[in-house]
C-alpha cells in the first residue's frame, strides 16, 4: 500500500467512524437503546477484515468516535477500550464475511421492527417509502435464541442474500449498506415503514402498490445513493446538536458485570 493510498484510507476510516458514532446517537434519540442489545458496525477500510462496533456497555447516547472498538476475525478487540457484545461479534462477522459489498450493518431492537417480526408478515409496498424495500428484503424464519453460535450467524447471513434488509422473525430488523450512512438510513426508514404497516393493519388492511409500479419506485428510492443522501441531513443535525460525538479521545467503557451491579 502506497503512502498516498494509506492516507486516503485513513481519512475514510475516520469518516466511517464519525458516521457510525452519529448513527448510534440518532438511534438513541429514536429510542432504540435496549440495555446491552443492539449493535452497528462499519468495515475498516485500512484493514478490511476488521470492523468498528459500539461497546456493549455504553449507552448509544454517549458513544463517541473514540469509544468505538475495532474487532478482528477472532472477535477480539484490536483497537479501543471496552467489551463487545458476543452476539454482535457472531452476527456481524458472518454478515461482513458473506457480504464484501456491505460497508456497514445495523441490528437494533426497535419497537415496530420487533412487532412486525412477531407476525408472519413481510414488509408490503403500501407506500412510496416501503417500496425502497420491495423485493429487497429477506426473512430469517428460524429463531434459535440469542445469536451466539457461528453456524446460526452464517445461516442468517445466507438468508440475507443480496438484499439490503432482513426481518429476523421473532427478533427484529437488520440492514446493510455500501456506506454507514445508507445502512443507518435503511434501518430508520424500515422501522418507520413497519410502524405504518402495523397502523394500516389496525384499520382493517391496506392497498398494496401494484407490482410494476412498486418495482419502478424501488429503482427510484431504493438505491445506495438515495440511502446515503437521505442520511446527510440527519448526520448534520446530530453533529450540530451533539458535537461531542466527534471526540476521538479513547474512552474506556470496560465495566465488568460485577462493577455494574455494585
Amino acid at each position: 500500500m502506497t503512502r498516498a493510498t494509506r492516507t486516503v484510507r485513513l481519512d475514510e476510516r475516520l469518516r466511517r467512524r464519525r458516521q457510525l458514532a452519529a448513527a448510534l446517537r440518532v438511534f438513541a434519540g429514536a429510542g432504540f437503546s435496549e440495555g446491552i442489545a443492539g449493535h452497528a458496525t462499519a468495515r475498516d477500510p485500512v484493514e478490511p477484515d476488521t470492523f468498528w462496533v459500539n461497546p456493549a456497555l455504553q449507552h448509544f447516547s454517549e458513544v463517541t468516535v473514540g469509544s468505538l472498538l475495532r474487532v478482528d476475525q477472532r472477535g477480539e478487540v484490536v483497537e479501543g477500550q471496552g467489551r463487545v457484545n458476543p452476539a454482535a461479534v457472531a452476527l456481524h462477522l458472518a454478515i461482513h464475511r458473506a457480504r464484501p459489498d456491505a460497508v456497514a450493518a445495523v441490528h437494533m431492537h426497535s419497537v415496530y421492527g420487533r412487532a412486525l417480526a412477531g407476525t408472519d408478515q413481510i414488509l408490503e409496498p403500501l407506500n412510496q417509502d416501503a417500496c425502497a424495500f420491495y423485493g429487497d428484503h429477506s426473512i430469517y424464519d428460524d429463531y434459535q435464541g440469542v445469536v451466539l453460535d457461528q453456524d446460526e450467524a452464517a445461516r442468517i447471513a445466507a438468508a440475507l442474500g443480496p438484499a439490503k434488509a432482513m426481518i429476523l422473525r421473532n427478533h427484529g430488523l437488520l440492514t446493510v449498506g455500501g456506506s454507514v450512512a445508507s445502512a443507518a438510513w435503511w434501518f430508520l426508514s424500515m422501522e418507520r415503514c413497519c410502524q405504518v404497516q402495523l397502523a394500516i393493519a389496525a384499520t382493517g388492511g391496506g392497498r398494496p402498490i401494484p407490482h410494476r409500479v412498486a418495482q419502478q419506485t424501488h429503482a427510484q428510492v431504493g438505491t445506495e445513493k438515495v440511502g446515503a443522501l437521505s442520511f446527510v441531513p440527519i448526520y448534520a443535525r446530530i453533529v450540530g446538536a451533539q458535537p461531542s460525538l466527534l471526540d476521538e479521545t479513547p474512552v474506556a467503557t470496560a465495566w465488568s458485570a460485577r462493577e455494574a451491579y455494585r
